[in-house]
């Protein structure tokens, strides 16, 4: 797993060749509340929103990318190095899905069922 993370976010000085090294990535899935902060994160990366599940990496509150575990397509800031966290919401997707399908792990099965409870 770590091996992943490394390759996710690379062994770059963080203070000089990357500020999302020196950030705090939460992955979770999206609330009702912030559709419309999906809905402009869209726009901003002129895509369509997101439909179904849906899964999003903030930063210190703000919404830096999400994915929709419908159909796996990705959203996110183009003005922000997002490039990690896209990673970190693809592998988390990853684990849900193999959860789900393993019928293994009781959490993993909430946290799916949660996302699946918030329409974009």
């Amino acid at each position: 797993m770590w091996g992943s993370i490394d390759r996710v976010f690379g062994r770059l000085d963080p203070v000089t060749n990357s500020v999302a090294l020196r950030d705090v990535v939460v992955i979770r899935p999206a609330r009702d509340a912030e559709l419309a902060q999906l809905h402009d994160l869209a726009e901003l990366d002129s895509a369509e929103p997101l439909a179904g599940a849906v899964l999003v990496a903030a930063v210190e509150g703000e919404l830096w990318a999400a994915l929709s575990l419908h159909d796996a397509r990705v959203i996110a800031d183009p003005f922000r190095p997002t490039t990690g966290a896209v990673e970190l919401l693809r592998m988390r997707a990853a684990q849900l899905r193999s959860a789900a399908r393993d019928g293994g792990g009781a959490r993993a099965g909430l946290a799916l069922r949660r996302a699946r409870r918030v329409r974009a």
